[in-house]
């Protein structure tokens, strides 16, 4: 068990590190200068030396990635181009929106999923079976942001039932702290956004867990809980859904960083102030600094999910042995 995770430590801290050395060198063949969003050309030359070699810009490029590697070691993400405040505070300022958005969507998205996967499953073959599976794997596959718009469409702009978008309405101010998000008018515009997000997130754990469950109700044990007398409902919830529930509880952590870097389109599309949107103006304004914490979070979580996804699938399924 120690040599596992030593080695799944390693492996976590390479690709952290390739995933930070690509980010690096390619933001910056993107096309704009950077400097320009923080350094006006009308500033004195000295003004403009002082600006640079706060921001590390004065340097050749090695040793501008030299420098970021030892401060993301330290976690230290520097300052952002465009406010000239910590990366870590403008980060901080957006992750709180991101979760709210995205972690109750996501987890009633699987435990839905879960259920209806495994009903239809149970009575497959059936007219509901089809029709959900087909419903599944077309909202599965239509682009999100079409999705968000036309949810917009019908529910905001024809019924006027939710706001179009923003986290509150324009002119008010949010309190800060928990409270702030327990604001009406706040879970009345997080409303939408968490449905569209909740809808698309659901296809995945449905099928999943459907496939799964086909291939468990074939299992002899099943066959056995029958004979036993066991009662269909007891047979469905005690044997077979527990048992198909291993590839779903490995694959949640895994999608958490995945979730963390898709909500750039829904919160592009209901202009949500989180993570996603932060890291849209950021790319528009070459804030690098910004962009690289963003993408690096989001590959942390990604890791972090894999990793604890690995530890699940041994403890929830004894036969898997990691030495």
């Amino acid at each position: 068990m120690t040599s596992f995770l030593l080695r799944r430590l390693g492996f976590m801290l390479l690709t952290l590190f390739v995933m930070a050395s690509a980010m690096f060198f390619l933001f910056r063949l993107l096309p704009g200068d950077p400097t320009a969003t923080v350094i006006s050309p009308a500033l004195h030359p000295d003004a403009q030396a002082v600006l640079k070699a706060r921001f590390g810009l004065d340097k050749p490029l090695w040793q501008q990635y030299l420098a970021y590697i030892a401060n993301l070691a330290r976690l230290d993400f520097g300052y952002s181009f465009e406010t000239a405040r910590p990366v870590s505070e403008v980060i901080g300022d957006r992750l709180a929106n991101t979760l709210l958005l995205l972690l109750p969507s996501l987890i009633a998205a699987y435990v839905v999923g879960a259920l209806i996967g495994a009903f239809i499953a149970w009575r497959r073959a059936g007219a509901l079976d089809t029709i959900i599976v087909v419903l599944a794997t077309a909202l599965q596959s239509a682009p999100v942001f079409w999705v968000g718009m036309m949810a917009i469409l019908f529910f905001s702009l024809h019924l006027d039932l939710f706001p179009v978008g923003h986290i509150v309405t324009p002119g008010r101010q949010m309190e800060p702290g928990l409270m702030g998000y327990l604001d009406p008018d706040v879970l009345h515009h997080l409303a939408l956004p968490f449905f569209v997000n909740f809808a698309y997130q659901l296809c995945f754990p449905l099928l999943l867990m459907r496939t799964s469950m086909l291939a468990t109700i074939g299992e002899d044990f099943i066959d056995l809980a029958r004979m036993k007398g066991l009662s269909e409902r007891k047979v469905l919830m005690r044997h077979a859904m527990r048992n198909a529930l291993l590839p779903l509880a490995t694959t949640l952590p895994m999608l958490l960083g995945w979730a963390v870097a898709g909500s750039v389109v829904i919160e592009t599309v209901f202009s949500w102030p989180g993570l996603g949107l932060l890291m849209v103006g950021a790319v528009e304004r070459n804030d690098y600094p910004v962009v690289q914490a963003c993408f690096m979070l989001s590959a942390l979580l990604t890791v972090m999910g894999t990793f604890i996804a690995d530890l699940l699938y041994g403890a929830l399924d004894p036969r898997i042995a990691y030495e």
